[in-house]
């Protein structure tokens, strides 16, 4: 029987931080208000030209390297996100397409926070059935857009 087996894994946030003290300068509150009532003390902003693709591809690269795959080795690109960086082609396309993951069938699963543990689900069902050997699960989100939405950001594909 084919059994399968976590051979990689990798992780990229944005390079910008935004601290409680940041949000002190913008909204009425406080990091003592923000620490004892969440325990967050910074959280992670993209900026203008990072989406969804820009993370995912970042942690898919260092998987891989972990996992000692080449891209063209992939049967499948599933990628978790309630954020695509369009509706249309899915995120999963962008991410084979930027690592040349030229055999590998792609497509996204929208399930929100259980949308990673669905994805490995997932793979583990074509990994068994025989239908893929080798698979890249990603869950990736970018929801500073949808908190902080104080400008336009072109896609590199185009798009809004």
């Amino acid at each position: 029987m084919l059994r399968t087996r976590i051979t990689g894994t990798g992780s990229a946030v944005p390079d910008k931080v935004l601290t409680n003290h940041d949000l002190e300068q913008m909204v009425d509150t406080n990091d003592e208000w923000i620490t004892t009532r969440t325990g967050i003390k910074e959280r992670r902003i993209a900026v203008s030209d990072e989406y969804t693709s820009t993370f995912a591809v970042r942690s898919a690269r260092a998987a891989l390297t972990m996992a000692a795959v080449a891209p063209d080795e992939l049967d499948l690109i599933l990628v978790a996100t309630v954020t695509p960086d369009f509706p249309f082609p899915a995120t999963a396309c962008i991410v084979q397409h930027e690592l040349g993951a030229c055999n590998a069938a792609a497509f996204d699963l929208t399930a929100a926070c259980s949308g990673f543990i669905y994805g490995l689900s997932i793979a583990d069902a074509y990994i068994r059935s025989g239908l893929a050997r080798k698979i890249l699960v990603i869950g990736a989100e970018v929801l500073t857009p949808a908190e902080l939405p104080t400008e336009i950001r072109p896609h590199p594909w185009g798009g809004p």
